[in-house]
């Protein structure tokens, strides 16, 4: 509904159990908490920065349930949907048709998942002797000569400077889109790092090599359309699947450097499935020149996708913890030149706490009471609420939010997104007025709030907001 300052709101409500645990608000307080990390050291960090008055003290970080060794159970052979079967079936009658000597394989996410027994929608299939854009030729030509068409087609050329190094192509069939690339056979150069094609239209990489280039172990796996069988070339994949370990094939400061992506994949992929973080990958991940890399290489739109997941995941505060133990919020979120008032270096500290107090409350309220957009938002509110108050100043001298920084240029999100936080932010002090009867044992009869001049908007969903105190 919509509110003005001629239409307090008024609120009759009984005072959820949920907020009898929690202390009120003390206005012009530093807030001091443990902060739990993910290494076997917790530590306590003081925060002597102060922040806004009306900030409430973020709950201790409480212990999450993660995967275990025991608890991880992989399949031995991958069960195929309906789906799959006519998507597999009319590759491989492609290949027979035009009489191709191509093995086909299933690369990455949708060997994982479906070892784990998960559904996955996402097929990547790399090919050993040909380009995508060649294969799929070959198949539209296929479907054609059959009375069937494709959906759609697409290629994705490679983009090298963004560490895309490989052409893609993609075709839409049986309302599945599927990516075809070939093989990757990729050398170091003398001078740098980052690997670079060995004249891709002759010579492709055989599947042990591309294994090896895969991000992570447990991404590295195969399956092999041709044989119907499970490859596993690094000879880790399986093993660290079953044992809950994120590591990458190769060293890892090398497979960073190659996509610095990768870094916030291994940290989404170790969030996402409860997997520890390899220490050599730690290392790696945290120390300078990858963070280098990570800002120059990869663009803000491929970051912020990355963090969106994260953020939309089954585990965003895990994801945001290792964002911070790595030293990589800043990467991440980096801010603009002149920000008033200065922004302290350890400020995420406390936006990581507040993103876990508010992540604890939603599902203690349940999950099912938001909708994805709400939860995201709601996150990304408390993600950001240490820097409500920080500024910066345009070409016009005009003082901008460091919010709408931090959507619009460093993760390259929607300006909707930024707004939304923004009022959300605005809103909370007035949220937080309520409480105090809140906590009271009695039933609220009537209680105004003075929203002041400007007109605000208080979406269907604003008990949630005062529950979790936004």
């Amino acid at each position: 509904m919509r509110l003005s300052l001629n239409n307090p709101l008024k609120l009759k409500a009984k005072a959820p159990l949920l907020l009898h645990s929690l202390s009120l608000p003390t206005a012009n307080i530093t807030p001091a908490f443990r902060n739990v990390s993910t290494s076997s050291k917790a530590t306590t960090l003081s925060l002597t920065t102060r922040t806004t008055g009306f900030l409430p003290s973020p709950f201790l970080r409480c212990s999450t349930a993660m995967a275990t060794a025991a608890s991880i159970q992989v399949k031995e052979q991958i069960e195929l949907t309906q789906t799959e079967k006519k998507i597999f079936d009319r590759l491989l009658n492609t290949l027979r048709h035009f009489n191709l000597q191509t093995q086909l394989r299933v690369a990455g996410g949708w060997v994982r998942d479906k070892l784990l027994g998960k559904e996955c929608y996402d097929i990547d299939i790399a090919l050993d002797n040909m380009l995508g854009s060649e294969f799929v030729d070959k198949v539209q030509e296929y479907l054609l000569s059959t009375g069937e068409v494709a959906q759609g087609l697409a290629v994705i050329p490679s983009n090298p400077e963004q560490s895309k190094h490989l052409e893609t192509a993609r075709m839409r069939l049986f309302d599945l889109w599927i990516d075809f690339v070939n093989l990757r056979c990729e050398d170091y150069s003398e001078s740098s790092r980052i690997p670079t094609m060995v004249n891709k239209y002759l010579k492709f990489g055989t599947a042990e090599e591309d294994a090896y280039r895969r991000d992570l172990t447990i991404n590295s796996l195969f399956y092999n359309i041709n044989t119907n069988l499970v490859e596993d070339f690094t000879k880790r994949g399986i093993e660290d699947l079953k044992f809950g370990r994120i590591v990458t094939p190769l060293p890892p400061k090398a497979t960073f450097l190659d996509d610095p992506l990768r870094v916030l994949r291994a940290i989404r992929f170790g969030a996402r499935f409860g997997f520890t973080l390899d220490e050599e990958l730690k290392k790696a991940a945290a120390c300078d020149d990858v963070k280098t890399a990570l800002a120059a290489k990869i663009s803000r739109e491929r970051i912020g996708t990355e963090i969106d997941l994260m953020i939309s995941g089954n585990q965003p505060a895990k994801a945001i913890d290792h964002i911070c133990d790595l030293t990589l919020f800043w990467v991440v979120c980096s801010l603009p030149a002149k920000v008033e008032p200065a922004v302290s270096e350890d400020c995420y500290r406390l936006s990581a706490s507040y993103l876990d107090a508010t992540w604890n409350l939603i599902r203690l309220i349940g999950c099912s009471s938001f909708d994805d957009e709400q939860r995201r938002l709601c996150l990304y509110s408390a993600l950001f609420l240490p820097l409500c108050s920080a500024t910066y100043g345009d070409r016009k001298a005009k003082k901008i939010p460091v919010i709408n920084y931090i959507f619009r240029d460093s993760l390259k999100r929607k300006a909707s997104d930024a707004e939304t936080v923004i009022n959300v932010h605005k809103s909370l002090e007035k949220f937080l007025s309520l409480i105090p009867s809140l906590l009271s044992n009695e039933d609220i009869q009537l209680s105004e709030i003075d929203w002041g001049r400007e007109i605000i908007d208080v979406p269907f969903t604003s008990k949630l907001r005062v529950l979790t105190g936004m």
